[in-house]
């Protein structure tokens, strides 16, 4: 296997896996935020919005690096001759 396609893999794993680790903050922050009464007031929901946010960003990274591998690639590689 040749450096930029072992490279091109390797982004597409690191991806995949902030992807599949952002699922459970996401889901937290959800589940928290439907979940709560509204007698507790917005500055208890605050807390399970910081997890809603801190979740959806990876998972956006993640997703980019997914699907734009190759660019990722390219642009690691690009003084590098096949």
């Amino acid at each position: 296997m040749k450096p930029k396609q072992f490279a091109n893999v390797l982004i597409k794993v690191l991806g995949l896996s902030m992807f599949a680790h952002s699922i459970v903050p996401i889901l937290n922050g959800l589940f928290g935020v439907l979940s709560t009464p509204p007698s507790y007031g917005s500055s208890y929901r605050s807390g399970f919005w910081y997890y809603l946010i801190t979740g959806v960003i990876p998972a956006i990274i993640g997703l980019f690096l997914i699907a734009q591998s190759q660019l990722v690639t390219e642009k690691l590689f690009k003084d590098e001759a096949e």
